[in-house]
């Protein structure tokens, strides 16, 4: 088999996919909210990308948050597209954004050129890697919203807001501001990708190709279907259900030697006596 049909096999054609999908996911936002105030019409949204940079109705956002003191991060170490706040919460890890997709990118594509025997070992590394940093990820901008949410300027007009913490994913109100918190594009792509991989992983020792996905489909709902039988037959029994009484009726089973019907009433005549047989006489 040649390298290039190795490819086609689906262990290595998702860890492709995979790496293709954390790089775009740098070029679209990964991260919005939206936002309803009164005094705005329209819903504000705002687009947050892997590296320094905010896009949408950013500059009419950072009017809203400034009466309760909430504002952009700092990113430290890179000049976003926006004008920084000398009070703002300072994010320097935001620039490593790119460094972790193109390092996952490209860990993808080396496990997919992995021989067999290898590549088992490397696509369960490769999936624990990407789920680890992603959900480091997510704990670390988790933290940073807290932060800035619990260190409002004391000297906005709005002084008498309490500490709050935005959500991730989720909605909150700040005053009369009401937020929602959302993947963006991109982060539909971080979890089209780690899906990749955990089907990958899922079929690391196996060589199917693309052409075997229509059949690996149909095998799988089978299963599950045979599965979910077997659950409700379990939960019958659990439950102590036990067959009809037609079912338990004595005699069903009776095995006859070929001849009357063992349930028919007895055919005896009304002086006792047994029905005539063919060897006697009338």
């Amino acid at each position: 088999m040649t390298r290039l049909t190795r490819l086609a096999e689906l262990r290595r054609l998702l860890p492709l996919t995979a790496a293709g999908l954390f790089l775009l996911a740098l070029t679209v936002p990964v991260w919005r909210i939206t936002f309803d105030a009164p005094q705005y019409v329209e819903t504000l949204v705002v687009e947050l990308y892997a590296h320094p940079r905010i896009g949408g109705d950013f500059e009419e956002v950072a009017m809203l948050n400034k009466y309760v003191g909430f504002y952009y991060p700092d990113p430290v170490y890179a000049d976003p597209n926006y004008a920084v706040h000398e009070k703002a919460v300072a994010v320097p890890e935001w620039i490593l954004g790119p460094v972790a997709f193109v390092g996952l990118a490209a860990t993808a594509a080396v496990v997919a050129l992995l021989p067999g025997g290898r590549i088992e070992r490397g696509l369960l590394a490769l999936f624990t890697g990407a789920v680890a940093v992603l959900g480091s990820m997510a704990v670390i901008i988790q933290y940073r919203l807290y932060q800035a949410g619990h260190t409002l300027d004391p000297d906005a007009p709005l002084n008498g807001v309490d500490g709050f913490t935005p959500p991730l994913l989720g909605n909150y109100q700040v005053a009369n501001i009401d937020g929602t918190a959302w993947v963006g594009p991109g982060g539909y792509m971080l979890v089209a990708a780690v899906v990749a991989l955990a089907v990958a992983v899922a079929l690391r020792d196996s060589p199917a190709t693309i052409a075997d996905v229509p059949a690996l489909a149909r095998n799988g709902w089978n299963r599950f279907r045979d599965r979910v039988r077997r659950r409700g037959r379990e939960d019958d029994r659990s439950r102590g259900n036990r067959p009809s009484d037609s079912d338990e009726r004595p005699g069903l089973d009776v095995e006859t030697d070929g001849g009357s019907d063992p349930r028919a009433p007895d055919a005896r005549g009304s002086d006792g006596r047994g029905p005539p047989t063919g060897g006697g006489r009338s």
